[in-house]
C-alpha cells in the first residue's frame, strides 16, 4: 500500500502506514547521480513565473482584509497546539468579516494545493472549527478541487521531467493502470480518491502526463475528495479533544474508505465479469 495521505489535501500529509520498499507505488530513493533538479531554463523560468504570479494574487487579497492583529493570525499551524491558538485567534475575526475571510481561507488554501505545500489538513480541520460541517466541507472540497486543477496545468506546462525525476517506478505503474482501464477511467480515478492508494499530490503532478482527461481529473476530485474532507473536517468540531492528526485514520476510518472506493469500481468489475461470461 502507497503512504497515507490524508485528503485534499487529507492524503498529502505523510501521517500513515508506509508502503514496503518493492512496492511499485512506494517512493524510491532518488540516485546519487539525479540529484539536480531537471528542468531547463524556460521551464525554471515559467514555474518562477506561475509563483510570482499567484503570490502577487495572494497579497493583494491580503491588502483587501481588514485590519487586524495579524501577528496572531497570520500563522501557519504546524502542530495541533497552534491550530487550537489560531482558532481562538480567528473566530471573532471570521465572524465579523466572514466573507472576506473566506475569501482569504480558500486563496490560501488553493496557493498551498497549488504549489505542494504542506499543511492543508490543518486548513481542513479549522474549517470545521469555524463553519462546522457542511459549510466546512463545501470550503475545504471547493478549495482543494480548484487547488489541485491548478497543480493539475501547473504539471503540465513543467511538471513531466519533475515527475520522472522525483517518482520514476511510481510514473509507470500508473501509466500502466491508466492503459488498462481507458473504458472506465473515471471509476479508477473515483477510486483513488476516495482511498489512500497513492498521494494526491503524486495524481495531480502525474494526471496530465499520463493523459488523464482535465473534465474526468476535476470531477473524480470534485467527488472523491467528499468522503476524507467530511472526516477531516468533522474532527475540527471536536478539536480540543484531537491528540494526533493520525488518530484521522484509524483502521476503521480506512475501512470504510476503500468500501466506498470499491463501491465507485464495482461497476468495472461487473461488467469485467459479464465479458467473460
Amino acid at each position: 500500500m502507497a503512504p497515507l495521505r490524508i485528503a485534499t489535501d487529507l492524503r498529502d500529509e505523510e501521517c500513515g502506514i508506509s508502503a514496503p520498499e518493492d512496492s511499485p507505488t512506494a517512493k524510491k530513493p532518488l540516485r546519487a547521480d539525479s540529484s539536480r533538479i531537471p528542468l531547463t531554463r524556460w521551464e525554471a523560468a515559467a514555474a518562477a513565473t506561475v509563483f510570482l504570479i499567484f503570490s502577487v494574487g495572494l497579497f493583494c487579497i491580503f491588502l483587501t482584509m481588514p485590519e487586524a492583529d495579524y501577528d496572531k493570525i497570520l500563522r501557519l499551524p504546524r502542530n495541533l497546539s497552534d491550530l487550537r491558538i489560531l482558532k481562538d485567534n480567528l473566530a471573532v475575526y471570521a465572524r465579523d468579516y466572514h466573507a472576506k475571510f473566506i475569501l482569504g481561507y480558500c486563496s490560501i488554501y488553493i496557493f498551498m494545493q497549488t504549489f505542494m505545500i504542506p499543511g492543508t489538513i490543518f486548513l481542513s480541520l479549522l474549517a470545521g472549527a469555524l463553519f462546522g460541517v457542511v459549510k466546512g466541507v463545501i470550503l475545504v472540497v471547493v478549495s482543494a478541487t480548484s487547488g489541485a486543477s491548478s497543480c493539475y496545468f501547473l504539471s503540465k506546462l513543467i511538471g513531466r521531467p519533475l515527475v520522472s525525476w522525483m517518482w520514476p517506478e511510481k510514473l509507470r505503474f500508473f501509466q500502466a493502470e491508466i492503459a488498462k482501464r481507458k473504458e472506465k477511467l473515471l471509476n479508477y480515478m473515483l477510486f483513488l480518491r476516495i482511498t489512500p492508494s497513492l498521494p494526491n499530490t503524486f495524481i495531480n503532478l502525474a494526471s496530465p502526463i499520463v493523459d488523464i482527461p482535465f473534465r474526468i481529473f476535476f470531477l473524480a476530485t470534485l467527488v472523491g475528495l467528499i468522503p476524507a474532507s467530511y472526516i477531516t473536517v468533522r474532527a475540527g468540531l471536536a478539536l480540543g479533544d484531537l491528540k494526533s492528526v493520525r488518530d484521522l485514520y484509524d483502521m476503521k476510518t480506512l475501512v470504510v474508505l476503500f468500501l466506498i472506493g470499491f463501491i465507485s469500481i464495482f461497476p468495472t468489475i461487473l461488467k469485467r465479469k459479464r465479458t467473460y461470461e
